[in-house]
């Protein structure tokens, strides 16, 4: 993977269980943990088990983008069993300090990548607070599209908010044409 990150020199490369203090630190971030469905009060050692869990199941994916050493960012492919292998779920989280400035983009392009190309998946599931812009425009960028909406879905800083559910299916759909008489059929 090693894929350059468009700005900074950010690397986006598979996580390692060595990855857990620098992973947990862009998790327990303040606006990360906000942003996210993580819950703040996590232990590190909580963490860590889950992220060895992770690392293990050969159905999970979890790339990182790193700079000068230090992981900056985290995305996670996790794969669907039975009738639902052709899909997979994404998370993404960058740290507070790394907003705005390609990460979110490196990781993304690279988990896309994953998904695409080595897994062959044809549709990709996340969901996302709908107030955080930065986070749906970078989604839609890569053809994800709003899907629907699960109304107060989530606590977040005390407050019931809603999620947005968004999909990008691959290949993207051929768009339908609708025959001039509205007719559409036989």
């Amino acid at each position: 993977m090693g894929r350059d990150c468009p700005s900074e020199q950010v690397i986006i490369r598979p996580a390692r269980g060595d990855d857990a203090g620098d992973l947990y630190q862009v998790r327990m971030a303040e606006e990360a943990a906000a942003e996210t469905l993580a819950v703040p009060g996590t232990s590190f050692e909580r963490f860590s088990e889950g992220l060895d869990d992770a690392l293990v199941d050969k159905n999970n994916y979890l790339l990182v983008a790193e700079l000068g050493g230090r992981v900056v960012g985290m995305a996670n492919l996790q794969v669907l069993r039975g009738r639902r292998r052709h899909c997979g779920l994404v998370g993404m989280a960058v740290h507070d300090d790394w907003h705005g400035r390609g990460v979110g983009t490196g990781l993304l392009g690279g988990l896309l990548e994953v998904a695409d190309e080595w897994l062959g998946l044809t549709r990709l599931e996340l969901e996302v607070y709908p107030d955080n812009r930065a986070a749906v425009g970078l989604y839609e960028k890569f053809g994800f599209v709003s899907e629907g909406c699960k109304r107060r879905g989530a606590l977040r800083k005390g407050q019931l908010v809603d999620i947005l559910i968004m999909g990008r299916l691959h290949p993207p759909p051929e768009p339908v044409s609708i025959p001039e008489d509205g007719q559409g059929g036989k």
